[in-house]
Order: structure tokens, then C-alpha cells, then sequence
């Protein structure tokens, strides 16, 4: 399939490997976080680590933007959807695990919970359904606020008054601030994700280099572009050098989409603090809809709890969106925590990396490692 198989040819992956090992020392070590789940992925189901040396260690940050909804949005989400609403959301959104239940839960209950593949289809719902009050779960990083954004302002233009939108939206820079902050977290350079570049530009993740002088490559997700962006980084530190580079230069650009980044600014602004799932409350890390558009703010539209839950002691997501453990090292993976019975929302999502890991037979691969250790 024209540009698909020409990123998965694996005499370049070779090719690719061995330059990487070319210039990494041997004393070496680097550890460097794909911030995507979607990157997660692919290193996952194409093997991408087997084709790196010993030393260089990949990780996964908090780029899955279900992974980091806290239980308590999902709570105030559950308690939107039963007040005689309709209440749309992505698949992912469904199964994942507030503090005693999830939408799929309160929709079993009665709660009339619909799956959506965009905020415009939720939108189309508010119009067939004049006499009912429509809720939309908007989620997500830059990528896709732009899609909130026009479903916001084409619902005022159309003066549709029973559309109303759930605001999750979050930023990419604070958490990955707040990662380099944190104690006990080392990492040494980013794979940036290349769907939030496409709006933002590649020009966002400077900071990170020009305050903390770590290396960022935003990267396509096709398995030569994520070796060729480790194979920048890699390049970066051979030549003593740290710099935003862009590796997915077919789709994102330096300045990002004017047109995406102008319909966000018009319709929302950035909120004080907003909680992560296992980062905390971070600063100025998510965006809420602005008061030209207030009232299709959910949250001035119907009561919610708004309070903070405490993550489950036995979930260790947190850890792994910061890039301290890999999900074979949580306690519960693969045992309480599964696909079929997942507990946190990285088992939960697409995205996830605990599901990338079970679903791709790392699992099935990590048990026999187990198994052959203990003869």
C-alpha cells in the first residue's frame, strides 16, 4: 500500500539499526520517552526495541489522553450522564473505571450513553433530539480541541440550545514540565507526538530544549519513523547538540494549522490547574470553553460532584505515564488488571501502554522470561 509499506521495509529498519548502533557508545545509557500512545504501539507491535542496542531503554509518557482522565472527571461525567441527558463519548470512553463505576456502568443503569466518532456527530444528535439536552465528552490533547472548537461554534451559529460539551481538553507542554520536574525521574530526550504537532507546530517543544536541554523529535507512527527519530536523538547527543528536530515533516510543520490554532483561541482559554491521572494538579495544563461560549459549558449547564478521587492503591498508571516503571513491572498487570476487567486506564484505552504490552504478546513473552527463571 503506497506510503504505508515504504515505512515498514525491514532491510531499512536494518539499515536504521545499525547506524543507531553505530554511533551509540557502549557505556552509555538513554532513556527516551514516546510521549504518544500511539507511538506506544508501534514499538509494541512491530518489535521496534529488538532493533535497538541494550542501552537505550524507551518508555511511555502521559500522550494517551484517556490514560490521564482522573477518576473524578469521569465521576462528574457519570453524574452529567444521569440527569436525563443524552450523553455521547468516544469508545474508549465507556469502560474506563471511575471511583465505583463507568459510563458503560451508569448506561447498563438506564443512563442513555451513546458512542460518537466526533463532537460534530454529537451535534447532529442535539438537532434530531430538539426536546432533549445533548452532552458532548470532548478529550484529548491539541489534536483534537480543533474538532470541539468548530462543533462549539457551529452550534452557536445554528443557535442550537440543547448542545453542551463536557471539557477535558489538556495541553501537551505542563505534564512533560512537570515530568522533568519531578524526583527520581531521569529522561534523557522525547519522541514528540507528531498528531498534536500537526495542529501546534513543531515549534511548542522548544521550550523543553531551551530550558531543560532535552532533545525532542516529533515522529511520524509508522515503525521507520519512530527508529529514525530515535536514530536523530541518538545523533544529537553523538554530536554534543540539543534541538527540536521533525522527523514527520510530511504532515507537521514549524508554525502548526493557523487555521486549527484560531478556532481553539476563539472558543476556549487555559484553565488555572487541571488534575492528571497519577501527575497530580498541573498549572495552566487544561482548557476549558471561554465565556463567549459559556453557555455550551456543561459545567455551568448541570450539577457535579467536582471532587478529587484517589487513584486505586493496586494501580500503578501514574508511574507508568511518568515513565518510572513499564507495565509488566506493575503488580497488578495481567492478573486483576486486564482487557477484560481492567482497573486503570492505561489497560483501558487504545492507546494505553498496559494494553499495547498484553494485546501485542509482550505478556505472554515477560511470563515465560518468569517461568524460565524460576527453573
Amino acid at each position: 500500500m503506497k506510503y504505508v509499506d515504504e515505512y515498514r521495509e525491514q532491510t531499512k529498519a536494518a539499515a536504521l539499526s545499525e547506524k543507531i548502533r553505530e554511533i551509540t557508545p557502549l557505556d552509555s545509557h538513554y532513556k527516551i520517552m514516546e510521549i504518544c500512545g500511539g507511538h506506544t504501539h508501534t514499538i509494541y507491535k512491530y518489535g521496534i526495541e529488538s532493533y535497538l542496542p541494550d542501552n537505550i531503554h524507551l518508555v511511555h509518557g502521559p500522550g494517551c489522553p484517556v490514560c490521564v482522565i482522573p477518576l473524578g472527571r469521569v465521576d462528574d461525567a457519570i453524574a452529567i450522564s444521569l440527569q436525563d441527558v443524552i450523553f455521547t463519548c468516544f469508545g474508549d470512553m465507556i469502560r474506563v473505571p471511575g471511583n465505583k463505576r463507568s459510563l458503560g456502568d451508569a448506561k447498563a443503569q438506564g443512563a442513555d450513553v451513546r458512542i460518537v466518532y466526533s463532537p460534530l456527530d454529537a451535534l447532529h444528535i442535539a438537532e434530531q433530539n430538539p426536546s432533549r439536552q445533548v452532552v458532548f465528552l470532548a478529550i484529548g490533547f491539541e489534536t483534537t480541541a480543533p474538532a470541539t472548537a468548530i462543533a462549539l461554534k457551529r452550534a452557536k451559529a445554528m443557535r442550537i440550545s440543547n448542545f453542551s460539551v463536557f471539557c477535558n481538553h489538556v495541553t501537551i507542554i505542563p505534564p512533560l514540565v512537570a515530568i522533568l520536574d519531578s524526583e527520581n525521574v531521569e529522561i534523557d530526550a522525547f519522541i514528540g507526538p507528531g498528531h498534536v504537532a500537526a495542529v501546534t507546530g513543531s515549534r511548542i517543544f522548544a521550550q523543553i530544549t531551551e530550558t531543560y536541554a532535552t532533545p525532542v523529535v516529533v515522529s511520524g507512527f509508522e515503525p521507520l519513523d519512530v527508529l529514525q527519530s530515535v536514530y536523530m536523538l541518538v545523533k544529537q547527543f553523538h554530536e554534543g547538540v540539543r534541538k527540536v528536530e521533525n522527523q514527520y515533516s510530511r504532515v507537521v510543520s514549524y508554525g502548526g494549522n493557523p487555521v486549527a490554532l484560531r478556532v481553539m483561541e476563539e472558543t476556549m482559554e487555559v484553565r488555572p490547574y487541571f488534575e492528571w491521572r497519577g501527575l497530580g494538579t498541573i498549572s495552566n495544563s487544561g482548557l476549558k470553553i471561554n465565556s463567549e461560549y459559556a453557555d455550551f459549558d456543561a459545567e455551568n449547564r448541570f450539577s457535579i460532584p467536582g471532587t478529587e478521587v484517589k487513584e486505586p492503591r493496586a494501580c500503578q498508571c501514574g508511574q507508568v505515564l511518568q515513565g518510572k516503571i513499564k507495565p509488566y513491572e506493575c503488580k497488578v498487570f495481567g492478573k486483576a488488571c486486564t482487557p477484560e476487567k481492567p482497573i486503570g486506564t492505561c489497560m483501558v484505552s487504545a492507546e494505553g501502554a498496559c494494553a499495547a504490552y498484553y494485546n501485542y504478546g509482550r505478556f505472554m513473552e515477560i511470563n515465560a522470561k518468569l517461568v524460565k527463571s524460576t527453573k
